[in-house]
């Protein structure tokens, strides 16, 4: 039986849950997720108990920060479904947005300049090991940024990028 595009088909607009749900005790790119999410969703609500819960989510959030070696915030504006298999190393300002589906992995910095500005990634956005997303830049849907690659501008959509300064590639 043949396996159609759609089938592989990983979407830019709907969260997949399920690829941040823990898989076994000890899956500590998972647990962080699970902490900043909880937190986040805790923070919302008011009340001691809610308090309470949140303060155990930053206890949780700095043991996972910890064993991971991931500087991901807890106010982070993060969509659903983000895969981070090792999160060493990475880092993500806080004001950083991005978007459902998207895969980072280990030593990536997603950053600002000293003119100011933080990057825009969109939906279903791969990124390779030890890149750099720096400054004012938006990457579109679909986009695959390879390792190492230091991106500056602007990545429009279904295009792969690598190189440093990245450079288009091909488009997918």
């Amino acid at each position: 039986m043949a396996i159609s595009i759609e089938d592989n088909y990983t979407s830019a607009i709907e969260p997949d849950w399920e690829r941040e749900r823990p898989r076994r005790f000890w899956d500590p790119g998972r647990k962080l997720l699970l902490s900043l999410r909880t937190y986040q969703k805790w923070k919302k609500r008011k009340g001691k108990i809610a308090k309470l819960i949140c303060k155990y989510c930053v206890f949780r959030h700095i043991f996972w920060s910890t064993v991971s070696g991931a500087d991901i915030p807890l106010n982070c504006n993060i969509g659903g479904g983000l895969l981070i298999p090792h999160p060493n190393g990475i880092v993500i300002h806080p004001d950083a947005i991005i978007g459902v589906n998207c895969l980072i992995n280990h030593q990536v910095t997603i950053g600002t300049t000293r003119a100011g500005g933080v990057p825009e990634i969109k939906g279903h956005v791969d990124i390779g090991a030890g890149a750099k997303i720096i400054g004012s830049v938006v990457i579109e849907d679909h986009v695959q940024i390879g390792a190492n690659a230091v991106v500056t501008k602007d990545v429009a959509k279904n295009e792969i990028v690598v190189g440093i300064p990245a450079k288009v590639v091909s488009s997918i």
